[in-house]
């Protein structure tokens, strides 16, 4: 019901590769958001709730907000990204190949990734940015949203119990912003919610040696 439609050069995107892959690019408001993400990612009101209520602080309008709104340094957006550069390189909303290429790397000899990759891959992009960013932002707030992110793609890609997923899915996913359904991807049956995604935090958070 919802082919992939790639971007437009007048489209807006923004640092999410969840939301540039889920929603109308020029969409505004939290409905618009929560329903993609309930249908296509499984994930339930416990999570998008809160996500929509934090991202709505980057809009003027108290109400909504657009893709490009949530580029807005400091609040859902953050330093050591996995797919985006820092935003003191001028360019925080963009996928960027060298960023990633630390998780696409990981976990060599098999074809997915878990949390402990999830967590080295923490590891490694924070001192990258700490040796590059003097203005590194890093408190607990920052290394809250980058471990729930990355449970989130392990579980949006993968098994939302276990933790893995398919390299390959989670490539496309980050790399093309469209779900790998061609590749053979299908929403998880298991929700999305608070309760899978805690163990998966805990595990990466351990892993990331912050």
């Amino acid at each position: 019901d919802h082919p992939y439609i790639p971007p437009g050069p007048n489209d807006l995107r923004g640092p999410c590769p969840g939301l540039n892959t889920k929603i109308n690019s020029n969409s505004r408001g939290p409905d618009q958001k929560k329903s993609p993400f309930s249908d296509g990612y499984h994930m339930e009101p416990d999570i998008l709730a809160i996500a929509a209520k934090v991202a709505t602080l980057t809009s003027r309008d108290p109400l909504s907000f657009t893709l490009d709104d949530i580029k807005l340094h400091g609040n859902i957006e953050h330093d050591a990204s996995v797919s985006r550069a820092d935003f003191i390189t001028g360019d925080n909303v963009h996928f960027n190949e060298t960023i990633f290429s630390v998780l696409a790397n990981a976990n060599p000899g098999v074809d997915y990734y878990n949390t402990t990759s999830a967590g080295q891959v923490q590891h490694i992009r924070l001192a990258q940015s700490a040796a590059t960013n003097p203005n590194l932002t890093n408190t607990d707030k920052e290394f809250f949203i980058r471990s729930v992110e990355s449970s989130f793609y392990l579980s949006a890609m993968g098994d939302p119990v276990t933790g893995v997923a398919p390299k390959n899915f989670v490539q496309i996913f980050f790399r093309e912003e469209r779900l790998p359904i061609a590749e053979g991807w299908k929403r998880s049956e298991v929700p999305i919610n608070s309760d899978t995604l805690g163990p998966l935090f805990r595990s990466i958070a351990a892993q990331s040696n912050w």
